[in-house]
C-alpha cells in the first residue's frame, strides 16, 4: 500500500495554485493600472481585493483541510473559481 505524505502533497498543490494564479494576477495588474490612469478608485479597490484573494488562495481551507489525496486533487480555492 502506498502512503501519501499529505504535507508534501499540499505543498505541491500550493505550487500548482501559484502557477494558476500568476496569469490572473498579471491581468489584474493591467486592469489596475488602467483604473488608476482613469482615476476610478472604486475599480482600483475592487481589483485590489481580487488580487489579495488570489494571494491568499494558497492558504485556502479547502487545501489546508484536505485529508486524502482525492480531496486535495479536487480542491479548488474559491478565489480561483471567482476570478476564472
Amino acid at each position: 500500500m502506498i502512503k501519501v505524505n499529505m504535507d508534501k502533497a499540499k505543498a505541491i498543490k500550493q505550487d500548482m495554485v501559484r502557477a494558476e494564479r500568476k496569469p490572473l494576477l498579471e491581468q489584474l495588474d493591467v486592469a489596475y493600472m488602467r483604473a488608476q490612469e482613469a482615476g476610478d478608485t472604486a475599480a482600483q479597490q475592487d481589483i485590489a481585493a481580487k488580487k489579495q484573494a488570489l494571494r491568499d488562495a494558497t492558504e485556502d481551507p479547502v487545501i489546508l483541510n484536505a485529508q486524502t489525496p482525492e480531496e486535495l486533487k479536487a480542491a479548488q480555492p474559491s478565489a480561483l473559481q471567482e476570478i476564472n
